[in-house]
């Protein structure tokens, strides 16, 4: 969640680029092609800050720490119960799948199948109009932009609509103060001149 709402921006960045640039790459590249040379990529780049760091600790120049210690000392391992859960939860999406395309397919409500087949008459349409992989890559762009979009227009509709509750409550209980928020300076006017028209006999 923190990758979508762009919480560390070098980070979501990163990610997002990678996976739009691999993606584009399939579209002249077969995928072992595009998987192999990423691999070899990311080897040649951490070979080398692996030497980089060992050069540098040989010139005593550097603690001699492993660069990706952080990545080697993280934990990915599932206990029994944790593993067991998951499984249990990959079982019954699976089942309910099989069980909802079965009674789509067999026709278990005249209603819904017909539903199924409309919509699979308009994606016979869609794939004349594009391929699978440029749906994919306008999903990955969907899903890294509508979440932080949605939360930025939720906190501005926020705001203004405080914003006019707010001066909405003033111009009802306190009309002078609406104008000396607003610059009027009727209300600054006569606060200076009362006590000027006071007398002592």
């Amino acid at each position: 969640m923190d990758l979508i709402y762009w919480k560390e921006t070098e980070r979501t960045g990163m990610v997002l680029t990678g996976l739009v640039v691999g993606l584009l790459s399939l579209f002249q590249l077969s995928i072992i092609t595009v998987l192999s040379t990423v691999s070899l990529a990311l080897m040649c780049f951490t070979i080398s800050v692996r030497v980089y760091y060992h050069v540098l600790h040989a010139f005593k120049w550097g603690d001699g720490e492993h660069p990706f210690k952080a990545y080697l000392d993280m934990d990915i391992s599932l206990s029994g119960e944790q593993a067991d859960l998951y499984m249990q939860k990959v079982i019954v999406l699976t089942l309910s799948a099989v069980d909802t395309l079965k009674r789509l397919i067999f026709v278990g409500n005249v209603f819904d199948s017909i539903k199924l087949l409309v919509l699979m008459y308009l994606v016979t349409y869609l794939g004349d109009l594009c391929n699978g992989l440029t749906l994919l890559i306008i999903s990955v762009i969907a899903v890294f932009s509508l979440p932080l979009f949605y939360r930025q227009r939720q906190v501005a509709t926020r705001d203004s609509g405080f914003k006019l509750f707010l001066m909405i409550f003033i111009d009802t209980f306190d009309p002078p103060l609406i104008d000396t928020i607003r610059g009027g300076s009727n209300c600054q006017t006569t606060l200076i001149a009362e006590p000027q028209s006071t007398n002592f006999v």
